[in-house]
């Protein structure tokens, strides 16, 4: 799938946190919190990386009781390509563990 244009900055952002996560699934509000890009940003664009191949999206039921089911994302191969293509050229993000305890 070739690109015409280059990335934005949030999405070289949003890649980098989404190949951090190694082929884990990830939601939209932990990548918001790792990635530091509010949801009326974020959500657009991860609706637009999965339109154009970049990610796959699935709906996650809760593990516990009571919540609603959550949006998650990954990379797909192509995605995993645009991402190592396409470093963040900023301060590195915090690891998973690090947003955990946050």
């Amino acid at each position: 799938m070739a690109r015409a244009r280059s990335l934005s900055t949030h999405a070289r952002t949003v890649l980098a946190a989404l190949l951090e996560a190694g082929g884990a699934w990830s939601h939209g509000y932990d990548l918001a919190r790792r990635a530091g890009i509010k949801s009326g940003t974020l959500y657009p664009l991860l609706i637009r990386l999965e339109s154009q191949g970049y990610l796959e999206a699935e709906w996650q039921q809760p593990a516990e009781g009571g919540k609603p089911p959550r949006h998650a994302y990954r990379l797909t191969d192509e995605g995993l390509r645009l991402a190592r293509d396409n470093p963040v050229q900023a301060a590195p993000l915090p690891s998973l563990a690090q947003a955990s305890e946050s």
